[in-house]
């Protein structure tokens, strides 16, 4: 499998290719400095890293354009669930993981390094309707992190519970149901592997699957929060 590299600049684009051994998807490398620039050696440990991360095998893993504009340096991933593991009792997820790499050090980062996740998935419209289920979504992200050992600071982020009604044309969907997390933080360094790892699980658990790590509970058709 090889690992396609692109740097992408004002001035055009060179593309390059790594081989890869461990992971089932290829990452691809945004960078909006000039193309005959070097991979500066941290960015590059970090891809390494992203590189030896293992995600949950209920996902599908593929890397992504990485948007423009956020940092010198970028790679991003997205990962969907996969109709044929997934879980009985709930729906289908997707989620985006995006590594950022300023050697400015923003201070708004307090690092070099900033990661952005998204995660996504549909809910039974009882859960949707539950006032702990924001809270307990964020939760999972933390855990998922802390049980990993992902060192990490300044974590930001949100969790949206969002409910539908289709009418007219869509009045057959009925009611429905969403949770979408969006969460940054900044990594204490450039081993990310973890914090791949974490990102799957979250997404995993999100979409119904059993959690990986002990001690956490799984959203069902019970109300989150209530025994």
């Amino acid at each position: 499998m090889l690992l396609h590299a692109r740097r992408a600049s004002r001035r055009g684009e060179r593309r390059a290719s790594l081989r890869i051994y461990r992971t089932k998807f290829s990452v691809r490398i945004v960078s909006d400095t000039p193309a005959e620039a070097p991979v500066p050696a941290p960015f590059a440990a970090a891809l390494d890293a992203v590189r030896r991360a293992v995600p949950r095998p209920e996902l599908v893993v593929t890397e992504i354009p990485a948007p423009g504009g956020l940092a010198p340096w970028s790679i991003a991933l997205a990962a969907d669930v996969t109709p044929a593991r997934h879980a009985n009792d709930s729906e289908l997820g997707t989620g985006r993981f995006i590594l950022l790499y300023d050697p400015s050090a923003p201070d708004a980062w307090g690092g070099e390094f900033r990661i952005v996740c998204f995660a996504q998935a549909p809910l039974e419209t009882d859960i949707g309707l539950d006032p702990f289920l924001a809270s307990v979504s964020w939760s999972w992200l933390v855990d998922a992190l802390e049980s990993r050992g992902a060192g990490y600071h300044s974590a930001s982020g949100t969790a949206t519970r969002i409910l539908s009604t289709g009418f007219g044309e869509l009045e057959s969907q009925g009611d429905g149901a969403q949770i979408e997390l969006r969460a940054s933080w900044t990594p204490t360094d450039h081993d990310v592997t973890s914090h791949v790892e974490g990102w799957s699980e979250l997404l995993c658990m999100l979409a119904g699957f059993p959690p990986a790590i002990e001690g956490v509970s799984l959203l069902s058709k019970r109300r989150v929060g209530r025994e």
